[in-house]
């Protein structure tokens, strides 16, 4: 991997920290607060990858009517309250970025999360001062996931060429993203879904099945 890689990028949520069953039960209980009835594992099925933005049309869809945004503030809210007595790093995480920084390479993080809540999320896990700097979010760019803008965006940060780039995911979304931008695409697949099994997706179900060196 090191004779033809210069930098891996990390997604965040459900990649360096455990937060995707924890975000999505705050969101099923907001958007049932709505009149969608739904519990965390549909707000994962349908949800995962996506902006809150996406997540907003999604729901005047279902309601067939508008809502009014304040509600994902109360979200927002919510959720960092939860991350920050309740987040764990996702198992293996700490020493896979070890063996990435003691094989020479550059790492980063490149999420559709707000810096924000991931200033919480990494700060909560100890990683913040590891990724200080070198953090980007879907905000920053255009088009968010599953475009190929935010990769491209951090690779280009990074002064890195995307062909020699790792993109470490755990949603379709962000899998298309990579797959888009041209970088070797590993998906992290703890649970098992299947659902990151296509050409070009190397799929894992532990991180220290990632070999570095």
């Amino acid at each position: 991997m090191t004779d033809q890689t210069d930098l891996i990028i990390f997604d965040c949520d459900g990649v360096l920290v455990d937060s995707e069953p924890l975000s999505n039960d705050v969101m099923a209980e907001h958007i049932t607060r709505l009149g969608w009835e739904m519990d965390g594992h549909e707000s994962i099925q349908r949800f995962q990858g996506k902006t809150m933005a996406q997540v907003h049309t999604a729901i005047e869809a279902q309601l067939g009517r508008r809502v009014d945004p304040v509600w994902r503030d109360a979200f927002h809210r919510d959720q960092e309250d939860r991350m920050r007595t309740d987040l764990q790093i996702v198992p293996g995480v700490r020493d896979l970025i070890d063996r990435v920084h003691a094989a020479g390479l550059k790492s980063c993080v490149a999420s559709q999360g707000r810096h924000e809540k991931m200033a919480i999320s990494l700060g909560t896990t100890g990683l913040l001062s590891i990724f200080k700097g070198r953090i980007f979010s879907a905000v920053d760019v255009q088009r968010p996931k599953p475009a190929p803008d935010l990769f491209l965006h951090a690779a280009h940060m990074m002064r890195a060429d995307p062909a020699r780039c790792i993109v470490i995911e755990d949603s379709l979304t962000g899998v298309t993203a990579a797959l888009a931008s041209n970088m070797r695409v590993i998906g992290y697949d703890a649970g098992n879904r299947g659902i990151l099994s296509q050409d070009g997706v190397e799929v894992v179900s532990s991180m220290d099945a990632i070999k570095i060196a």
